[in-house]
């Protein structure tokens, strides 16, 4: 269990954080000062490729080694994402040139390849396998230069610069494979302010990489490990035979810069997204959609609904509001409990669990503690969140189970721990047994694994029953009328009054307020890209869930309307009704803006989609239930019933 203690204390330390925070970058991530001539440790992280989307670990390749290989220890959040940070053989030191040195330790001798090796060195190129690096917890970037459509003369002066994350491990010219063998470091240092009599101090604020692929006979290595680079135009690159054994050297060279940019701010070269204007775009589009809704809501409410419950309410023409039609006429059925009042309640509770996990993990990472500087906190916070959000869950659904005419209070505090974890970790256990087979980083380890089970079953599930238990002690919600003996009977519904048809309708609008983001979130998970706009998203967040409501009162007002009574479920799964259109929009983004191909990583992509899917079904339809049922107690305790 120490592994537990180790995560609690990491969740204090985080909490305490929160206090502590002034305007600071990144809590926990102190500066690390060089002088002249301090080592600067380059480490791997993984090699990743967003065709198959399987992770793997640096030395999963044969690369250079160094005499000993070290790991460094993890936080659950980066063993999730499959990183596997280790040390490499590259000797850097703070503000020294290096023009080329040869990485293995024996000079002169090149590396053989033998033919298994050879082969999958040409697999993971074929694949697009790119390489992450990282120095002072600053991740390799690969400068990429081009035009932009400006005018013709502006197109002389000034090339737009972007970044891509790693380098690629090589490229393919016809059916031969390259392999980048040479890598030219560049880091960019800052000259930190000291008092004359003290040495300088430099701090790292930038790290790139030019790969180059250059074949072993142009390269020219002596005695010391020193080699010379041939010149750019006359030099063929390394190719990689997978058929037969393949020589070749590995080496590198190291460029210090100095830089302009703060340690604060070095992160903004990752991070820096030309688009801003799409995301404010997007916001301004969603407001004008909760505008419009909010328009309908106004008119229903106040013009309807004011209409109905002054009808209903005239003492002398009883006998014409008898005869009328409407949502008052339902009013001895409205609160029958439906069926299954435990699974409605448990779902019901799994939503308000992911709600409160939702916002303050999005509220947090809007205020800088999550950057992705911090590696892996994100889904770190996240985890024990959800896991501490437990009692929240088992409250509200304890109190709805005992509105609902529940008696069975503790196998409905079982049903509310275990259904929806249980999905997320059965569907989670069957992908990661076809991760194990592709002996991949990203596969969650054994211990691990445990180690959920352990938080689970020691954490969440104490918490939800505790939860449940007051919850069920508790008065439950005062429904306004009573319920008949006898239920009425359902007049025939519309054509449009359908489920399907009611999800396809209450789906759009919510998922029109949100699609723009969706976008970048899928991008920064399906092609490893930074995702750091946070309060765009908690714009969006806040959005979604008022455009949710709206439109499942919208939806439940004219259910009721139509004199069918059974809108507990109902509202649940129409409310739900922008996940269906996620689940379309997972399945375009996959045709066409991914070339995935192989089985295991659409299987991946479709089990991770499906589970996204899901939380997202049970986070709306949680909003748009209690939407529903606040409004429909607030109309019927409006109405005077005799």
């Amino acid at each position: 269990f120490s592994f537990l203690q180790e995560r609690l204390r990491y969740v204090l330390g985080l909490l305490l954080l929160l206090h502590s925070t002034n305007s600071f970058y990144v809590p926990g991530v102190a500066p690390i000062n060089f002088h002249r001539n301090d080592p600067v440790e380059i480490k791997a992280v993984k090699l990743t490729s967003s065709r198959t989307q399987l992770p793997y670990e640096y030395y999963s390749l044969p690369f250079c080694q160094p005499s000993k290989i070290t790991y460094k220890a993890e936080n659950l959040g980066e063993v999730l994402r499959g990183d596997r940070i280790v040390n490499t053989p590259f000797q850097v030191s703070m503000n020294v040139e290096k023009k080329c040195e040869v990485l293995c330790n024996f000079p002169n001798k090149p590396v053989t390849l033998t033919v298994e090796q050879s082969k999958l060195i040409a697999e993971r190129i074929r694949e697009d396998y790119y390489v992450h690096l990282i120095a002072d917890n600053l991740p390799v970037a690969t400068r990429l230069e081009f035009y932009s459509n400006r005018e013709e003369e502006e197109k002389k002066k000034e090339k737009d610069v972007q970044f891509e994350h790693g380098y690629r491990l090589g490229f393919m010219d016809g059916n031969k494979f390259y392999l980048h063998n040479h890598l030219s470091f560049i880091l960019y240092y800052h000259r930190e302010d000291v008092e004359e009599s003290q040495e300088h101090t430099y701090r790292v604020v930038r790290f790139e990489v030019i790969p180059q692929s250059i074949k072993l006979e142009d390269l020219k290595a002596d005695e010391k490990s020193l080699c010379t680079l041939p010149e750019a135009t006359g030099s063929a690159p390394q190719e990689i035979d997978p058929t037969k054994e393949n020589q070749l050297l590995f080496t590198y060279s190291v460029h210090w810069e100095e830089s302009d940019i703060k340690w604060a701010s070095r992160w903004d070269t990752y991070l820096t997204m030309s688009d801003v204007q799409i995301h404010w775009f997007s916001i301004i589009n969603s407001v004008v959609v909760v505008f419009f809704l909010s328009g309908i809501l106004s008119m229903i409410i106040i013009r309807t609904l004011r209409k109905d419950i002054a009808n209903y309410n005239k003492e002398d023409d009883i006998e014409d509001t008898m005869e009328e039609s409407g949502w008052k006429l339902v009013h001895g059925d409205v609160f029958r409990p439906p069926q299954y009042p435990m699974i409605l309640s448990s779902l019901l509770g799994s939503g308000i669990q992911l709600f409160c996990m939702i916002l303050i993990v999005i509220f947090v990472a809007m205020l800088g503690m999550l950057s992705p500087s911090s590696r892996g906190a994100l889904m770190t916070t996240a985890c024990f969140l959800f896991m501490f959000m437990g009692v929240f869950g088992g409250f509200f659904a304890g109190r709805l189970y005992r509105t609902l005419k529940g008696h069975r209070w503790k196998k409905g505090a079982f049903c509310t721990a275990t259904l929806y974890p249980g999905v997320v970790f059965g569907i989670c256990f069957v992908l990661n047994c076809f991760i194990w087979g592709k002996h991949s980083s990203g596969a969650v380890p054994f211990p691990t694994m445990v180690a959920l089970l352990c938080m689970w079953f020691g954490i969440s599930l104490p918490l939800v029953y505790l939860g449940y238990y007051f919850g069920f002690r508790k008065q439950p919600y005062d429904n306004p009328v009573r319920t008949n003996q006898i239920p009425r009977q359902i007049p025939e519904q519309r054509w449009y009054m359908n489920k399907f048809v009611g999800i396809l309708m209450a789906g759009i609008l919510p998922f029109g307020a949100m699609f723009i983001e969706l976008f970048f979130i899928f991008s920064a998970i399906w092609e490893n890209q930074f995702y750091y706009l946070f309060g765009f998203l908690f714009l969006v967040f806040i959005i979604l869930v008022v455009s949710c409501s709206q439109i499942s009162i919208v939806m439940v007002y004219f259910q009721l309307c139509a004199e069918d009574y059974r809108w507990w479920w109902r509202t649940f799964l129409v409310s739900g009704g922008s996940a269906f259109y996620v689940l379309i929009y997972a399945v375009f983004y996959f045709v066409n803006k991914l070339d995935i191909v192989e089985f295991i990583p659409s299987l991946l992509y479709f089990g991770y989609t499906a589970l996204m899917v899901l939380s997202f079904w049970l986070l709306t339809g949680t909003i748009g239930f209690y939407a529903a049922y606040m409004f429909v107690r607030k109309i019927y305790a409006a109405v005077k019933i005799d």
